[in-house]
């Protein structure tokens, strides 16, 4: 039995308020090529070949709780492990219900709670938000639901969706403040124009009883306007002190045309304060007007103390910009201004005249190098071919008819993998992307005709059914021989060539993963927009080898200095020119920042003076997850879940890796 956790990680973002800052030094600058995988878990998450495998992203950062790991799978559930041998102690498996292959299968996260003084059974509970919207309690101890709470153990949070539960989900790990857990939701807002509203729901953590909802878009119901979602997707940051929370939130549905929701949108795209006990909104700061970019504030708000013990929020972007406010009023501590962005020429669309600047150095640039720069510079002739198509006048150029220039793209900058913060040496740290995508509006998609439905469907059968004419032919050459000889040839000849046809296009169906699985999400992507007056369609622009279109690093890690506003370095995030990423990196006293995310299967130990890359770790998958660390019985641990990402192309795997000092 472990025991001595110091120091712990008890939420998913390290604290409270998100720093992913370790005070463990164990591990340091001197030692750190000394680091060996020490143990491994397997959760046998895809063993069962269930809906949803082929999608299934395993994004999950283990928390740490009085000598037990706990972990997520995608398919929610919740495995309890000892972390100094990785033994599984324990595993909670809720019925997941309407599941669909191609759907956003994932969660990156638990929540603990705890009784003061209590013992006993659900002294202590795990929380977890379910891919069905259900909000599950369990005993910390044991696994087994919490009776009490809610119906059995679960929380329905699709009450009062009014139809929209197909579209409603969780992704994220909840926020506990005191007695008051806080879930968000995930929204597809992309998919319809009115879609489900993002409401953020406070439940009592013993009973589940119902404490307060908070409606990010109240004007929408006050005018009929056509759109919904801007809800809590990523994760929800809390200040223990004072009982605010720091909910970053979406767009307005539908992201890229907002014609029937006028105006600013507020709070969308915005991190809001809200007092966890009540629900009642203290302020609110809007880091995109009238988004049409697909820019929702993806990051958790990381809260830590600037001058004179102000305390701070930073916000992290996906345009890449920082912008660091006081968190008991919403003002900025670096100044902000408006500046005026290029409008859009599409009927129907007004877009705001302005957007806020950060003075903050911007983590990745605001501006793609000038369209005209010849090919020796870095782009090549493919690529300049595709930009100089596309409308662009800098960052917000709006989408257009034509198709306009999108950088930085919609995965960012920063997205959900936020910030990490040093609180000792007063750096901010984050991966960031460095793509440019192009975004078309066209017109809307329309429901399929029987023909076409049919031909679709041949399409999609046409493995079995070539193999069933090819069968047949084959009867038929036999019997045909028999009667005339080259009759019996020509079929042979015929069932040849047809079974060549049915071999290529399973061998096309085997090397390929399905492209509705794929190009979703961060690949190619039509979009209905149902109910607006134009779909989308949108893709990040690369060249002939998949890469971006882009001269310089295509990702980074980065560190700017909150304290003193100067970047203080980025280094590429990978091989050559870096990557883009998905998921998080932390920061430790041993003066390290760890980070994965990159479709390479690697770990990276970075130097935080200096980023210089001092290690790399083989991982059996790569890892779109966030690691974490920690010490028990005098050992410092740092731990990462390695399983791919279905909706990103890379092979998928179930496995959380441990490493310490060998």
């Amino acid at each position: 039995m472990a025991q001595s956790t110091s120091p712990a990680w008890a939420t998913y973002g390290g604290d409270a308020g998100g720093q992913r800052y370790s005070s463990a030094s164990q591990i340091n600058t001197q030692n750190v090529r000394s680091l060996r995988i020490v143990w491994q878990l397997h959760t046998h998450a895809l063993d069962s070949g269930r809906v949803g495998s082929r999608s299934a992203m395993f994004e999950s950062t283990p928390i740490l709780f009085e000598g037990t790991l706990y972990l997520s799978t995608p398919f929610d559930e919740i495995i309890a492990i000892d972390p100094a041998t990785g033994s599984e102690r324990w595993r909670f498996e809720p019925k997941l219900k309407d599941l669909h292959e191609g759907d956003l299968i994932t969660s990156r996260g638990v929540a603990v709670w705890a009784k003061d003084g209590a013992v006993g059974a659900c002294s202590k509970r795990i929380f977890i938000g379910t891919n069905d919207a259900h909000l599950i309690s369990v005993d910390a101890s044991s696994g087994v639901a919490c009776k009490a709470f809610g119906n059995d153990g679960v929380v329905d949070l699709t009450d009062g969706l009014q139809g929209h539960d197909r579209e409603f989900h969780v992704t994220s790990a909840p926020t506990v403040v005191d007695n008051v857990v806080v879930v968000g939701s995930s929204i597809p807002d992309n998919q319809l124009a009115d879609q489900a509203k993002g409401t953020l729901r406070a439940y009592d953590v013993e009973s589940g009883k119902l404490l307060w909802k908070w409606e990010p878009l109240p004007w929408q119901e006050r005018s009929a306007q056509r759109t919904g979602a801007a809800n809590a997707w990523s994760t929800i940051a809390a200040d223990l002190e004072t009982g605010l929370i720091f909910v970053p939130t979406g767009s307005a549905s539908p992201d890229y045309f907002g014609g029937m929701r006028p105006g600013d949108d507020r709070d969308a795209d915005s991190v809001v304060a809200i007092d966890a006990h009540t629900g009642k909104k203290v302020w609110a700061f809007q880091v995109v007007h009238h988004d049409l970019w697909d820019y929702d504030v993806a990051s958790e708000p990381l809260l830590f103390t600037w001058h004179e013990n102000t305390p701070a929020v930073a916000v992290t972007t996906k345009m890449g910009m920082v912008f660091v406010l006081d968190r008991r009023t919403g003002k900025p501590l670096y100044p902000i201004e408006e500046r005026a962005v290029p409008q859009s020429d599409v009927p129907g669309e007004v877009s705001s005249p302005t957007q806020p600047f950060s003075s903050l150095p911007s983590l990745s640039p605001l501006t793609f190098p000038d369209k005209r720069i010849p090919s020796s510079a870095g782009i090549s002739e493919f690529c300049l071919a595709q930009i100089t198509s596309l409308r662009y006048e800098g960052v917000y150029t709006p989408p257009s008819l034509k198709g306009s220039l999108v950088f930085p793209g919609s995965i960012g900058g920063v997205n959900w993998g936020s910030a990490a913060y040093d609180p000792t040496s007063g750096n901010l740290y984050a991966n960031v992307n460095r793509v440019p995508y192009s975004a078309q509006l066209l017109p809307p998609i329309k429901p399929p005709s029987i023909f076409m439905g049919l031909l679709r469907t041949i399409y999609i059968l046409r493995f079995p059914v070539l193999v069933l004419i090819t069968i047949a032919l084959l009867f038929l050459a036999c019997a045909w021989r028999r009667m005339q000889n080259r009759w019996g040839i020509l079929a042979i000849c015929i069932a040849a060539f047809i079974s060549a046809l049915s071999w290529n296009s399973w061998s096309d169906l085997a090397r390929k993963p399905s492209l509705d699985a794929i190009t979703g999400a961060f690949g190619e992507d039509h979009s209905p927009q149902a109910g607006a007056p134009y779909s989308l369609y949108r893709h990040p622009i690369v060249d002939h080898n998949g890469l971006p279109c882009m001269p310089g690093m295509y990702g980074t890690v980065s560190a700017l200095n909150l304290q003193t506003g100067r970047m203080t370095w980025e280094q590429p995030h990978g091989a050559g020119r870096g990557a883009p990423s998905l998921g998080g990196l932390i920061v430790t006293a041993g003066g390290l920042v760890f980070s994965a995310g990159t479709k390479e299967p690697i770990l990276r130990a970075y130097d935080s003076s200096t980023g210089e890359v001092l290690w790399t770790g083989t991982l059996p998958r790569s890892a779109q997850s966030t690691p974490m660390t920690y010490v028990v019985n005098g050992k410092q641990y740092v731990v990462i879940a390695a399983g791919g990402h279905g909706l990103w192309g890379t092979q998928t795997g179930d496995t959380l890796v441990a490493f310490a000092l060998d």
